[in-house]
């Protein structure tokens, strides 16, 4: 019973834990872009989305610290991300097929 209890305290911390890193990383990303050192995320997915031939765009993550976000995307089963350079828009690395 007692580690009951306690996996139910930790599920309900987990989340509170983890939203602040998320909504730092959209500060970041918003203060970024209005400052002009990101491109618009739109602008990101007119120049990645349409080079996936036939994969299924997922969406988006966004690492602060780096300025990078990686695109997600599902072709016959697998998934593919794709790391593209918020600054500059280009594609700086790729895995799966």
């Amino acid at each position: 019973m007692k580690t009951l209890l306690v996996l139910a305290i930790i599920a309900a911390t987990v989340p509170a834990v983890a939203e602040p890193q998320k909504r730092g990383d959209q500060m970041q990303a918003y203060r970024a872009r209005k400052q002009g050192k990101l491109l618009p995320m739109p602008e990101i997915e007119r120049r990645v989305v349409p080079t996936m031939n036939g994969a299924e765009y997922l969406g988006f993550e966004f690492d602060g610290g780096s300025g990078i976000y990686t695109l997600k995307f599902l072709r016959d089963g697998n998934v593919i991300w794709v790391d593209v350079d918020g600054r500059s828009g280009q594609v700086i690395g790729r895995t799966g097929r």
